[in-house]
């Protein structure tokens, strides 16, 4: 199913009465989402993440634009007749019924031409059930699962009916981090399955990135960039973007562009033919550095963590706003712990140049 926002727009009463502020939580998003994929939302808390699952899924009313499922338009429909499936973070459950009432029970509110038998209640439950690998524990009430499980029983009742559009609010904060990453590649392997599309909501990067086809990047409200995730790594529109995706996060200086090139400092650290003359934020993914000893890039090194396959540099630059320059370098480099200093070249595609006015990406030719 394609769904379609059309300057989706949400605003809230002001918090404050005093300053009569309105609240924009959703800013003119218009996206078109491909039939049967896994679209992230993706963005800190207060970005208009959540507030957009809700206007798709009819919990809330948009302030202006419109929605589609396909060709249909359901700006104005009840969430009951969308056809949506939800899951939210706490899961939601009957305590007092079993996993197979739980999954049952949003079969057994169909009316109408929709109505089914309790044989084909019973066989779709038990579909639904097969698919999310928790067909043997049917019996049990959720009290007797775990955190894991709950959330399969969770998506089984979404899916029993098949819905046109299937959305996950957060599904998977409440588990631990082992669990979380085995979780987020059963979604990953249900979704391709069903072939239903979803929108899945977090404010994890790595999560969205591992498991969406695309990700739409938010901020206060307004969508800063869409795209496949590597793409989105490896091009970011602007700083936020660039500072948001990636684990250690980009490493930003302040530097300045002179004659074609890069200054950080007193150094020139790149060619960047095209770039005029200017000041501009840089930003350098720990990816990015390559250990050298006549390097143009100096820093003051702290300390070496072996990671095994990798070494991650830590050290401290003055033009440097993180409060430590993380370098990952394979660990084949050779790291003279005893001295004081490290140097460093660059990779020209882990580089990336962001205006010191707009924070708008500035492009490099060549």
């Amino acid at each position: 199913m394609k769904v379609t926002l059309q300057n989706l727009t949400k605003v809230f009463p002001a918090r404050d009465k005093k300053s009569g502020k309105e609240v924009v939580a959703v800013d003119h998003f218009t996206f078109q989402i491909p039939d049967g994929k896994l679209v992230g939302l993706l963005g800190p808390s207060g970005c208009g993440k959540s507030t957009t699952l809700n206007l798709l899924s009819g919990l809330l009313t948009p302030t202006g634009g419109r929605i589609f499922f396909g060709e249909e338009d359901v700006t104005d429909l009840p969430a009951e007749n969308r056809g949506v499936g939800l899951v939210f973070q706490n899961y939601a459950l009957y305590p007092h019924l079993t996993v197979l009432q739980n999954i049952l029970f949003p079969l057994q509110n169909l009316k109408g031409k929709d109505k089914l038998s309790k044989a084909q209640m019973l066989e779709k439950a038990q579909e639904a059930a097969k698919l999310v690998q928790i067909d043997g524990l049917l019996d049990r009430k959720p009290n007797e699962l775990s955190g894991g499980q709950q959330q399969r029983v969770a998506i089984a009742r979404a899916l029993v009916k098949m819905p046109r559009v299937l959305l996950l609010d957060e599904p998977l904060s409440n588990l631990d981090a082992r669990l979380r990453l085995q979780t987020r590649e059963e979604l990953k392997r249900i979704q391709t399955e069903t072939g239903i599309t979803t929108v899945f909501v977090t404010h994890d990067q790595e999560e969205a990135m591992s498991i969406s086809d695309i990700i739409v990047v938010m901020k206060d409200g307004v969508v800063q960039q869409i795209g496949k995730p590597q793409e989105v790594y490896d091009e970011p529109a602007n700083l936020f973007v660039a500072k948001f995706l990636g684990t250690p996060p980009i490493n930003v200086f302040s530097g300045g562009v002179k004659d074609g090139k890069l200054y950080i400092g007193d150094a020139a650290v790149l060619d960047v033919p095209g770039v005029g003359d200017q000041e501009v934020f840089v930003g350098i993914r720990p990816e990015g550095f390559v250990p050298d000893k006549q390097g143009a890039l100096c820093c003051d090194l702290k300390n070496v963590e072996i990671m095994g396959r990798d070494i991650t540099v830590v050290c401290t630059h003055p033009d440097c706003e993180n409060t430590a320059v993380r370098a990952i370098v394979s660990a084949e480099n050779k790291i003279d712990v005893t001295v004081p200093q490290v140097r460093f070249n660059l990779k020209n595609n882990k580089v990336f140049l962001f205006s010191k006015d707009t924070q708008v990406r500035v492009g490099v030719e060549g």
